[in-house]
């Protein structure tokens, strides 16, 4: 969660010097969702996403050299420097996706995959509580119960869809409850421990029993992207006393010093490990040169034959080099 934290901090201090552009959507706050998701998941199962991905990417296994190249658009990104902060991929992670809820059909498509395979894997998709209210996150309920898919769909509620309060655009908060038919956990998302324990549970159902929904609830520390200062909906009072009493990462750290897991010095000491590990993996991200053009039309596919593809001028045609 540390180096999440500070790797999001560290996306802020170069969007701000201009070394990032376009969007960019920062998680700190919603830390203990993907890391305690993570931690009852395998290599084996799936995990797609909306565009606040970089958390969710690095826990996948992406170095933050790659995830912050990638903001940056160097060729060191896991997307090649051609996705940016909504775009990126890595092995049985399918995105960041830029389309407000188009991840969840898209996530029980793969859900269908598991089955189709019958392994004991899972597919988890992602959304927040902005994307809640989309039809299509219905329609992906629907035909997952139906087909009794291994789908966790995961409403990572963090109070706001942009700048509009849950109260404002939902006749129901409880989102949880939404499928219906679907069994449902509200979950507290800022306590990792939670949400592991509540993922172990979600995923045995899943396999065994069909479809289930969890809806964590957590915070985002920032505003939606980097052009919301994150004030003019909220107030600093509130995301202060979040920050004092909900905090992920010091509600964890107080918890395992309290039983003795482990002492105040060693945390300092993980502390200060994390940031460094952070400082190093921005200074690979910046040496990282920008993709050559000849690159821009290639991984659109896997393909072993190179093809040609039409660029934006009907009469010029692309080249996409094979890549099997």
């Amino acid at each position: 969660m540390q180096v999440i934290r500070q790797m999001e901090l560290k996306a802020d201090q170069l969007y701000k010097q201009k070394v990032v552009r376009g969007f960019c959507h920062l998680y700190d706050g919603q830390e203990a969702c993907c890391v305690g998701i993570e931690a009852s998941l395998t290599q084996k199962d799936d995990v797609i996403t909306a565009y606040r991905a970089h958390g969710w990417a690095y826990i996948r296994g992406v170095p933050v050299s790659n995830i912050l190249a990638e903001l940056f658009g160097r060729k060191l990104g896991c997307a090649k420097g051609k996705g940016g902060s909504m775009h990126m991929y890595s092995d049985n992670f399918y995105g960041g996706n830029g389309i407000v809820g188009a991840q969840v059909p898209l996530g029980a498509g793969i859900a269908f995959a598991h089955k189709y395979r019958k392994s004991d894997t899972v597919a988890v998709a992602c959304y927040g509580d902005g994307a809640a209210n989309q039809g299509q996150i219905f329609e992906a309920y629907n035909m997952a119960q139906l087909w009794k898919l291994p789908a966790i769909f995961v409403c990572e509620n963090n109070r706001y869809g942009m700048g509009t309060s849950v109260e404002r655009s939902s006749a129901s908060t409880n989102y949880f409850t939404r499928a219906g038919y679907i069994p449902g956990l509200r979950v507290d998302g800022m306590d990792v421990l939670a949400v592991r324990e509540a993922t172990r549970f979600a995923k045995e159902h899943a396999v065994n029993e069909g479809p289930i929904v969890m809806e964590l609830v957590t915070y985002r520390y920032h505003g939606h992207s980097m052009s919301d200062p994150g004030t003019s909906y909220r107030t600093r009072d509130e995301v202060k006393d979040v920050r004092k009493n909900f905090d992920p990462i010091s509600s964890f750290r107080e918890k395992i010093i309290e039983i003795g897991f482990t002492t105040k010095q060693e945390i300092k000491e993980i502390d200060a490990a994390a940031k460094q590990h952070v400082q190093v993996e921005t200074a690979k991200a910046m040496a990282s040169t920008e993709p050559d053009f000849e690159q821009i039309a290639c991984d659109i596919y896997i393909t072993d034959t190179p093809l040609t593809v039409r660029s934006c001028n009907i009469y010029n045609r692309l080249h996409h080099q094979a890549n099997a």
